[in-house]
């Protein structure tokens, strides 16, 4: 590739933020299609209430190969081809997973085949979860993998920064003092510039409120301002201490345009057109992108779709520069123009003087051009050629770098990464012009919980076997697995020159776990992660220690493959492989992490631990649970004894509250086995479509002490909506809760539940709530109380007017949990039956106050709680309470389902309160009883 390149657009694909529907965001190219009830995806992670969006997912797409099919044969040589003919590097820099111009990054890496970045600077772990009730962390680990297989559609590479999404965020203000001020995340954009070096940089947003979410303006003013920090030496210096050299990218673009920007459409510098289709992808970019933006499925991806037909474009502008501007008036016809991208344009990086010591470096490059070329026309008839060319241009690319001690330092940082990064290249397109596949497999016969764990101490058998283009000679010249340099590896087959090997592995003991490098301790008060290995900081993910690697020969020149060691097992159907990983023995864990207990309750607590081993056999293990001064666990100890790898057990104790003064406890679970201590467990975050990751826990459980009463008579009936855990919460503090099945919904008597409650989103993710609206508001008239909590596809609950009377939805939120609230109506019962709500009881609030309040409303309905952000105005439709008939319907906003898991007790009373709204008919029936073990009281 030369100068510039021809014209390229592209349209925004990733977009979904969590106040902006799809359907907004896209305008009217994206239909988020209902999802209809169903079993749930595979997974250890989440369920489904919803439907399976995993059946929309194009079976390619699925981990059982490392290799999507257009990857691989022809079809991925022509497309690493692409790469080799050009030196572009583009970095996007996004907020969050989902934000990313999908069709963009796709049109640019996999159509021009520019080395191509995306940097998120979350993992969009403060977002909502549509699959599940794993929220924070664990969220987050499960939206990393859906980016990363969203990234591998689009051919990019997933890069992130140490900040963490701490829930919408209404200013960048606000945004960058939560993580820890404005450098602190800055210097992970400066330092992934520095390592990555890209031409061309590229903010998904402008840095203006047109963005909306404070985390969206944030990534743009970041970006603007890593422009021009990453190419100055006084900026972080630190870093150039480590062996980082500034670098100056060419051009800074911001993306500002699309149906929630008011600019002049003319204001824009380039546009990109996704509606080209790709001989080698089968489709436009567009829809190409769409395939990879589907593996988001906690953000409700599945189901988007696009129509067909239509032109896709996306404009960005260009806001600075180190290149001779374009002519006044004129439009870009693609990122790179005025740039040099071509490999034989390395020569012009090198200093005049270094020009002179190596005066062939430009034909050289010219040489490895042309032989890029010879290999590209041998491609489709003769692949042995057309490996040989590409082994021959390797080894002029690996001669070039080594050239580069006789010239100085600067002159070498410029040149040397690109040529790296073309001997990688070269490698992989020469391995795919030979047909070469290696399958590195540990069979452990495994279910999905335990498929590829391997444990310290553990012995372990691993095969490779190599396959090649039968129309190619090849050779195998050397076989090699690749370990950390502690783990005892021996071969049981010798001879390099069979096509299967295997070898003999010792997981020492103290080998290190598979795990995030990266962990905070309170994701309810901490907004960036801890590195615990600055090693791999900005990686998406904790790579496997495993690794698989073959030299082979065509011809006279030799190639090297390497892939990771994997297991293969069956995942609800699937054929699915994962990386082989380091665990501990065994998992232990204390579930669910935060509890209450009522403050009158006498009766002992009990406790759960879960216990799973890793190991085939787990025998006189000892299990204590420890408590603080002024409790009291029994029993002290329990034998742990497992047989069979993934075997679980779940060990029941009592806990004792011995001092009535006290209002919390952190209990703390320990297995002791073999001379260890274990007080961790882990859960596999995985799906049949992504690969996996590990979310480790300590084995803590937080107890909250809650002065909470609870009516004798409360029948509560609770329909799932996206997931959430309230119900078990409730459980805890003593009301009578039933999860209502979608028959029981359809059919079923709802009249023995005295207050109905629908489950965050219910009305966006499932059909039957929709469909049997009429009954539940039947069920209202006829005397019962029902509660709706959120949901955020506003356009559907607005016209679907699923109230009883006239309202209006919005994307209102108060986003600052210590946020003052009023009590509109302090003398409705439901502040003071049959706990009295004060003050103090919306203090110690988590992430936010509430979300999707209604804007407008019909005067029956009586707003009871007002509050809002500084500086905004008073918002009075987070809490509405009418009387529909006999019964009562109520509208609540209020986040219950972070602050009731969260243990906050405050929201837990005022929630009971709520529940409790049919017994405030007569004075008769607003009788109670402390429960459990309680008083009772009038």
């Amino acid at each position: 590739m030369g100068i510039g390149r021809g014209a390229s657009k592209s349209f925004v694909l990733g977009v979904l933020c969590a106040t902006v529907s799809a359907a907004v965001w896209f305008g009217s190219a994206v239909a988020q299609q209902s999802s209809a009830q169903s079993k749930s995806p595979a997974t250890t992670y989440v369920a489904d209430p919803g439907g399976d969006q995993t059946a929309s997912l194009p079976k390619q797409l699925t981990p059982d190969s490392l290799q999507l099919p257009v990857d691989s044969g022809i079809n991925g040589l022509k497309l690493e081809i692409r790469k080799l003919r050009t030196t572009a590097r583009l970095l996007q820099v996004v907020a969050h997973p989902d934000d990313e111009d999908g069709g963009m990054l796709t049109l640019e890496a996999r159509g021009h085949g520019v080395e191509t970045e995306l940097f998120t600077l979350t993992r969009g772990e403060g977002g909502q979860n549509r699959l599940g009730s794993g929220l924070f962390d664990e969220l987050g680990q499960l939206r990393t993998l859906e980016l990363m297989a969203s990234d591998h559609q689009y051919g990019v590479t997933p890069r992130f920064s140490h900040a963490a999404d701490f829930g919408f965020s209404k200013t960048p203000e606000e945004s960058f003092q939560k993580w820890g001020g404005r450098d602190n995340i800055l210097a992970d954009l400066v330092r992934e510039i520095r390592i990555f070096r890209p031409d061309v940089l590229v903010a998904r947003f402008s840095g203006t409120p047109l963005d909306g979410h404070g985390h969206h303006q944030a990534s743009a003013l970041l970006t603007k301002e890593a422009f021009r920090a990453a190419g100055d030496p006084k900026r972080f210096p630190e870093q150039l201490k480590q062996g980082l050299q500034p670098w100056q990218p060419k051009k800074l673009y911001v993306g500002a345009f699309g149906p929630n920007y008011t600019q002049d459409v003319a204001d824009y510098s380039v546009e990109i057109d996704k509606s080209v289709e790709d001989p080698l992808l089968g489709m436009d970019y567009q829809h190409f992108a769409l395939n990879g933006l589907r593996h988001q499925l906690s953000q409700g991806a599945g189901m988007w779709n696009l129509p067909p037909g239509r032109k896709y474009t996306s404009k960005y502008r260009l806001v600075d520069q180190t290149t001779e501007p374009p002519a006044i008036g004129t439009k870009e016809k693609d990122f790179f123009d005025r740039i040099d991208t071509s490999l034989a344009g390395l020569f012009e990086r090198l200093s005049p003087s270094d020009q002179g010591r190596i005066p062939d470096f430009r034909t050289r490059l010219q040489k490895v051009e042309s032989k890029i070329e010879d290999a590209s026309r041998a491609a489709d008839s003769d692949r042995e050629s057309a490996t040989i060319a590409l082994l021959e241009a390797r080894d002029i690319v690996r001669d070039l770098q080594a050239s580069l001690a006789n010239v100085n330092a600067a002159s070498s940082a410029a040149v040397k990464p690109d040529l790296v990064l073309k001997q990688q290249q070269l490698e992989r397109a020469a391995a795919l012009a030979a047909g070469i596949d290696i399958d590195a497999q540990y069979i452990d016969g495994s279910t999905v919980d335990t498929a590829g764990l391997v444990t310290p101490g553990e012995k372990i058998k691993v095969t490779m076997k190599v396959t090649h283009d039968p129309k190619v000679q090849v050779r195998i010249a050397h076989f090699q697995l690749s370990a950390p340099s502690n783990w005892p590896v021996g071969r049981l087959v010798p001879s390099d020159a069979a096509d299967t090997v295997e070898y003999d592995v010792k997981i020492p003991h103290g080998a290190e776990y598979t795990r995030p490098y990266y962990h905070r301790n309170d994701p309810n008060k901490e907004s960036v992660y801890t590195i615990d290995d600055p090693k791999l900081a900005g990686l998406p993910a904790t790579p496997t220690p495993f690794y698989a690697k073959l030299v082979y020969e065509v011809g006279r020149q030799s190639g090297e493959v390497m892939v990771p060691v994997v297991t293969k097992y069956n995942n609800s159907g699937v054929a699915t492989q994962r990386a082989v990983a380091v665990a501990p023995t065994a998992s232990v864990l204390i579930e669910p992490r935060t509890r209450i207990l009522p403050a009158a309750q006498r009766e002992p607590m009990e406790v759960h631990v879960r216990v799973r081993t890793d190991i085939a056999k787990l025998t006189d293990g000892v299990l204590r649970v420890r408590a603080p001064n002024g409790w009291k666990v029994e029993p002290e100890r329990q034998p742990v004894n497992l047989d069979g790898k993934g075997s679980e057990h779940t060990f029941k104790f009592y806990l004792f509250r011995l001092d009535p003064a006290q209002t919390s406890a952190e209990i703390r679970a320990v297995l002791e086995f073999n001379g260890d201590a274990l007080s961790q467990g882990f859960s596999v975050v995985t799906r049949e479509d992504l690969r996996t990751a590990y979310y480790y826990q300590p084995a803590i459980e937080q107890l909250n002490v809650v002065d909470v009463k609870v009516p004798e008579s409360l029948a509560v009936g609770y329909i799932m909506g996206a997931g959430d855990d309230i119900p078990a919460v409730l459980r805890d503090a003593g009301v009578d809760v039933k999860i209502i099945s979608p028959e029981e919904l359809a059919t079923g008597d709802l009249k023995r539940y005295s207050t109905i409650v629908l489950g965050i989103r219910a009305y966006d993710v499932r059909d039957d709530v929709r469909k049997n609206n009429p009954r539940l508001l039947e069920y209202v008239d006829g005397g019962g109380t029902l509660i709706v909590q959120y949901n955020a596809d506003i356009q559907q609950f607005n016209e679907g007017k699923f109230a009883p009377y006239p309202t209006t939805l919005s994307r209102d939120r108060v986003t600052m949990e210590e946020a003052p609230v009023t009590i509109l109506e302090p003398n409705d019962e439901i502040f003071d039956t049959p706990n009295e709500i004060a003050p103090a009881d919306f203090s110690g609030w988590v992430q936010e106050r509430g979300l999707y309040f209604m804007k407008d409303w019909d005067p029956r309905y009586t707003a009871l709680l007002e509050t809002h952000d500084t500086g905004e105005p008073e918002m009075k439709g987070g809490l509405l309470k009418t009387t529909y008939g006999k019964g009562t319907y109520i509208y609540c906003g209020y986040a219950f389902f972070r602050q009731l898991p969260s243990g906050v007790p405050g929201a837990v009373r005022l929630f009971v309160n709520l529940l409790t709204a049919p017994a405030m008919a007569s004075p008769a029936s607003r009788q109670f009883v402390i429960t459990p073990k309680g008083k009772k009281k009038k």
